[in-house]
């Protein structure tokens, strides 16, 4: 039996849904459109939590292709904060994760907006110390610049990525190829939601020596 294919009026009715189910959102801040399976995000929030978490709400709903988070965040006057008080916040925020070498780490904020730099030994710290940023009151937005150190290369590491794809229950490892150029990981393919496409991107972040994903899955719904 096909699978079905959900219209444009669907994705967005479903994207509404899931905002509305979510605890950190208040969806009636939110404006929702869908053409094609991209789904857009307008309006404002009080947090750049709020827009992460939207961001997430939205391609947790099946046939989501891709999400265009316009929202703005707009801080009330009591939770505005100096760029230098933001930036000791996310400091200590670092140092409290023990997954982070805080140290690794140079951060920069300004106009509320903070910026990463540095060098770290696994991807999970990169993404790790975004997280901790973003969820600092006043952060008004992330650019995480920090760059994961190369590691020796396994000689098998197309196949560690292919059986690991198997062994993770979230991915469909039968529609997804692996290619390796060097510690570049390209992955193509087509999996059915964009929570699929994620969990393949992540389990190739999780090789030993990979430096860089590149992933080209489409997200379509397969019969």
């Amino acid at each position: 039996m096909a699978t079905h294919i959900r219209t444009d009026e669907e994705i967005r009715s479903e994207v509404i849904e899931e905002l509305k189910w979510d605890p950190r959102i208040q969806s009636n801040e939110i404006g929702v459109a869908a053409k094609d399976g991209v789904v857009t995000l307008t309006g404002w929030v009080d947090s750049y939590l709020k827009k992460v978490a939207a961001e997430e709400a939205a391609h947790r709903v099946p046939s989501v292709k891709a999400v265009a988070n316009d929202i703005e965040v707009r801080l009330p006057g009591f939770a505005e904060r100096t760029d230098a008080d933001l930036a000791a916040a996310v400091v200590n925020a670092l140092k409290w994760d023990a997954a982070i070498p805080a140290d690794k780490v140079d951060v920069t904020v300004s106009q509320g907006w903070v910026t990463l730099k540095g060098e770290v030994e696994y991807y999970f710290q990169k993404i790790d110390a975004e997280r901790a940023a973003r969820r600092i009151a006043g952060v008004k937005g992330v650019t995480n610049l920090i760059t994961v150190k190369p590691h020796p290369l396994p000689s098998d590491l197309k196949q560690s990525i292919e059986k690991a794809l198997i062994r993770n229950a979230e991915t469909d490892a039968k529609h997804i190829t692996v290619e390796v150029q060097g510690s570049k990981v390209i992955l193509r393919g087509t999996v059915r939601s964009y929570a699929e496409k994620q969990a393949a991107e992540d389990t190739a972040w999780s090789a030993p020596g990979v430096t860089e994903v590149d992933n080209r899955i489409v997200v379509s719904p397969i019969p």
